[in-house]
């Protein structure tokens, strides 16, 4: 199951970097949880969005934020029911204007082939203690 588990976190990340909730949905348990690192910088809350309605809430409040966002993962762990990515995003503010660009890496359990909840972090680093690894 676990590579079947990759394949579906890349789709999930593909259609998460077309604006695609629905398809992103598709993805996600009923009882997802996600912890979004870049809301939380952003906003200075650590927001939990739980089930299909956080998804799109999230995805909303990402829209509302942010002008562009871009995720890429050139490395992608199968660790089983988890998957670990390191990679990097790219954000463009819409009030702003400002561009960034940072390492992130996402931490996502799997149940029954759906992530049940994606933790994201803007040091790959602490991505990688969290999927219990080292550097």
């Amino acid at each position: 199951m676990s590579r079947e588990n990759v394949d579906a976190f890349r789709r999930a990340v593909e259609a998460y970097n077309r604006r695609d909730v629905e398809a992103l949905v598709v993805h996600a348990h009923p009882d997802i949880e996600w912890r979004p690192a870049i809301l939380m910088k952003l906003s200075g809350k650590d927001t939990v969005y739980r089930g299909h309605d956080g998804v799109r809430q999230l995805m909303r409040d990402i829209d509302d934020t942010l002008a562009e966002i871009h995720v890429e993962f050139p490395e992608v762990r199968d660790l089983g029911d988890q998957v670990l990515a390191v990679g990097r995003i790219q954000t463009r503010g819409k009030a702003s204007g400002i561009a960034t660009e940072a390492p992130v890496g996402y931490v996502a359990d799997f149940r029954n082939g759906k992530f049940v909840r994606v933790r994201t972090y803007l040091n790959p680093g602490e991505a990688l203690e969290a999927a219990g690894l080292e550097e």
